[in-house]
């Protein structure tokens, strides 16, 4: 069964992938004047609290970039996957006063003219 990897820092906890059919990523770059932790604090604890009220949402993963000597910088700052049931319970949900709540928070912390979204067709190999 496909499972999907919770990291914690210190610890890595492996649940049963969600059911949903379709797959949606956001791809954010932090607003210039905000430092990476600003950004972090701010993506988990306002923004991500938003996102996990719209309805509908099957799960909701935040990456956030960290910095490694060993790699460059990716430049973007975190990336965002939502999973939903269909495309249409997508719509609805982005639609829904929650939708738009979140959505029009991504002003506040993110660089709108470098931040893309996409639905994605995930394919997992392992």
């Amino acid at each position: 069964m496909p499972q999907v990897i919770v990291d914690f820092g210190n610890s890595v906890m492996h649940i049963p992938a969600p059911k949903a059919m379709l797959k949606f990523v956001v791809v954010l770059y932090r607003k210039p004047e905000m430092s990476r932790e600003q950004f972090r604090a701010y993506l988990q604890d306002v923004h991500g609290p938003m996102a996990e009220r719209i309805p509908g949402v099957c799960a909701y993963v935040q990456n956030h970039a960290v910095t490694d000597s060993t790699r460059s910088d990716p430049g973007w700052d975190a990336i965002v996957e939502l999973w939903w049931e269909s495309r249409n319970a997508m719509e609805e949900a982005w639609r829904s006063p929650e939708g738009q709540i979140a959505t029009a928070d991504l002003e506040a912390f993110a660089d709108l003219s470098r931040t893309r979204w996409s639905i994605v067709d995930e394919q997992r190999r392992r």
